[in-house]
């Protein structure tokens, strides 16, 4: 069944994230205070000897540990920054790999796709999988199951022309997958896996109503066919446009984010920090031909995406 998208509460829902967020940075510097009180060390003093470390060490806390409960006390390093794997690990069971089959793409950014992935995969830059009669990699990219009978979002561009798809989910399981709807205007596509995982677990979405500028993210994907791998930012934008490079399409009403993010991320879910899905990464900024990440990304909104699988808008 289609998870439902689950609504904020308004401000207090907010102001309860900072408090825990507050109530994570406490704690940590809670059971790092023994280890900081015995390390006698001061920001701008020498650096410390043998002894203070072993002083350290004798009561259970490493130096590191006392650097970070200082870096936390002191604002350095946002508690919330401690949770991005407890994010991760929440929407990994729902995270697929997709590839399109057919015949390879010849423009300037799939060949660089082409050489990135290569080299993933440890082979020269330039090698081909070309085979008479095989089909060969067309686009590879990221889904994220919304619906536990194998509904999957991924983004239109990675699957367009494909003669065939195939998904590889959390389990290792690969299955052939096919297109049941097309949203052309926000470049999303819905697939429908052909076999399933014994347990397969849909991800949660989370209405972006509450959503600000500052908020923190995590992009889980395949960037250049490597993965899952994670990387964590913060909103930098709402309401964004972004025209494609060959200047075709243009996608408004994005969520711009600063999460690392590269070809293969498309069509992977960005989450909050409670594994919740806000949106669909599809698209990266860069002015070269280059076709890699410069710290500026866009993701559609989970409300827009939902509708191209049958979730009522709201």
């Amino acid at each position: 069944m289609l998870t439902p998208i689950r609504q904020p509460k308004a401000d207090s829902e907010r102001r309860e994230r900072a408090a825990a967020s507050r109530d994570g940075r406490d704690s940590v510097v809670r059971e790092l205070r023994p280890g900081l009180s015995t390390l006698p060390v001061t920001i701008a003093a020498s650096q410390p000897n043998d002894a203070d470390i072993a002083m350290a060490l004798r009561d259970g806390k490493t130096l590191a540990g006392c650097l970070l409960g200082l870096a936390l006390f002191l604002g350095l390093i946002p508690a919330a920054y401690l949770g991005i794997d407890r994010a991760a690990e929440i929407i990994r069971p729902s995270v697929v790999r997709v590839v399109g089959y057919g015949t390879e793409k010849t423009t300037p950014e799939a060949k660089t796709e082409k050489r990135g992935r290569n080299m993933a995969k440890g082979k020269p830059p330039e090698a081909t999988d070309e085979v008479p009669g095989k089909q060969v990699e067309r686009g590879v990219g990221t889904g994220v199951v919304i619906v536990d009978k194998g509904v999957i979002l991924t983004n239109l561009h990675v699957v367009a022309g494909a003669e065939s798809i195939r998904v590889t989910f959390a389990d290792g399981l690969e299955a052939p997958a096919t297109i049941t709807a097309l949203q052309p205007e926000n470049d999303l596509a819905v697939l429908q896996a052909q076999k399933l995982p014994d347990d397969l677990i849909p991800a949660t979405m989370r209405s972006t109503a509450d959503l600000m500028p500052g908020d923190q993210v995590v992009a889980v994907g395949f960037p250049f066919g490597i993965g899952p791998s994670v990387s964590a930012g913060v909103v930098s934008g709402l309401n964004r446009s972004f025209r494609s490079p060959e200047g075709k399409q243009e996608l408004g009403n994005l969520i711009q984010f600063d999460a690392a993010a590269n070809p293969g991320n498309s069509g992977g879910p960005l989450i909050n920090m409670d594994g919740e899905v806000l949106g669909i990464v599809t698209a990266i900024l860069n002015p070269t031909q280059q076709r890699t990440f410069i710290g500026i990304g866009f993701a559609v909104p989970i409300e827009n995406a939902a509708t191209a699988a049958g979730s009522p808008p709201f």
